[in-house]
Formats: C-alpha cells, structure tokens, sequence
C-alpha cells in the first residue's frame, strides 16, 4: 500500500531496465514538505556510486512556499540510503560497460517514509526504441481489431 509521488516516464523510453532496488532519500527540512505536496520531479536525473554511498544528480525538488529563508537548493544533489552491501554488489554491476543507475520512481511506503525506486539500467540505441514503437503500434491495432470483432 504505496502512494506514489512520481515517475520517471523518460527512463522507459530510453533505458532497458535489467534490475529494480528500493532505497530511502535524505531529505532536508522543507523539502518534505514539497515532496508531500508532489512537487518532485525525476526527469533527467540519475545516480553515480561515490566514495560517500549513492548520490542522486539533477532531481528537482520545488522550494516549499511557506518555508520562506529555510528552503534548500532546489537541485542539489541528495545521498541515497542503501545498505553497505547493497552497495558494494551495485559497484560491481555498474563497472560493466554502458550500466547506469536510474530512478524510475519515487513514493511513501507504507510508514509514510518517501522511498525512491533506482534501477539499473542499460541505454538504449535508437533503433531499439524505433522497435519499442513499433512493437507498441502492433499490439494497439491488435487490440482495436478485436475490440471491432467483438462489437459485430
């Protein structure tokens, strides 16, 4: 029972998503608030494995209004909280050409603590999406051809 805040729509278009991992993000005072309120935005952002942990880049998280001088930078980048073996396993998978780490989603679990959906993901080439569309394509006329038959 997960309410979700938002997603990463542009992630499934140009990446391929090979594996899923749920970890928390560190927030600071206001932007809770703003994350509550939906005022988060995934889109272009991504995650690099540092000394420090995981770090999520470009995530963008409006100022909370009535925070008025104790609102953060809206984009600075923001630790992930993962386990030291999960992370040590991602090192691993991440050291193989052409992998990245991508959110895809962010929501309250259960608790009501925000939680981010990463994924490890591989880029897709262009014809890979050119395929994905038309695969896509072929499936929605399939669909109206038998929605047709099944009105007649």
């Amino acid at each position: 029972m997960s309410k979700n805040i938002t997603t990463n729509r542009k992630a499934y278009r140009d990446f391929s998503v090979i594996e899923f991992l749920e970890c928390g993000i560190e927030l600071r005072g206001s932007e809770v608030k703003s994350v509550r309120a939906g005022k988060l935005i995934l889109d272009d952002s991504f995650a690099r494995i540092e000394e420090k942990g995981v770090t999520l880049y470009q995530a963008h998280i409006s100022p909370y209004t009535q925070a008025s001088y104790l609102n953060v930078e809206e984009d600075r980048p923001r630790r992930l909280l993962l386990h030291k073996h999960e992370i040590e396993k991602l090192v691993v998978k991440t050291a193989q050409r052409g992998l990245t780490l991508v959110p895809l989603k962010a929501y309250f679990n259960a608790r009501g603590i925000v939680k981010i959906e990463l994924a490890l993901c591989r880029g897709k080439k262009l014809y890979d999406r050119r395929e994905d569309i038309k695969k896509r394509d072929s499936e929605r006329e399939i669909r109206r051809v038998g929605k047709e038959r099944r009105r007649s």
